[in-house]
């Protein structure tokens, strides 16, 4: 599945460790936004750490799933990703 996956972290340790755990799962594209792509059990796997470095009563996570015809209607202008 292809994920696009920000996140709204107040906190910079915070904003850091879940940073650095979505480098490991997808690609950085702008300062709280990455794509994934992800089997089922990847995604579940990575909720559940993510649920345990943020403060939900201070902090977001939002997962757009989307489909392939959806991809490939995905358009890039300028810089593609980092």
């Amino acid at each position: 599945m292809f994920i696009v996956i920000s996140y709204d972290i107040t906190d910079d340790r915070r904003r850091t460790r879940v940073f650095e755990a979505l480098k490991d799962y997808g690609t950085w594209v702008q300062y709280s936004v990455f794509e994934c792509e992800l089997t089922a059990d990847d995604i579940a796997r990575l909720q559940a750490m993510l649920a345990g470095l943020i403060n939900p009563r201070e902090d977001s996570i939002r997962y757009y799933y989307l489909c392939r015809g959806c991809l490939r209607r995905c358009e890039v202008q300028g810089v593609t990703a980092r």
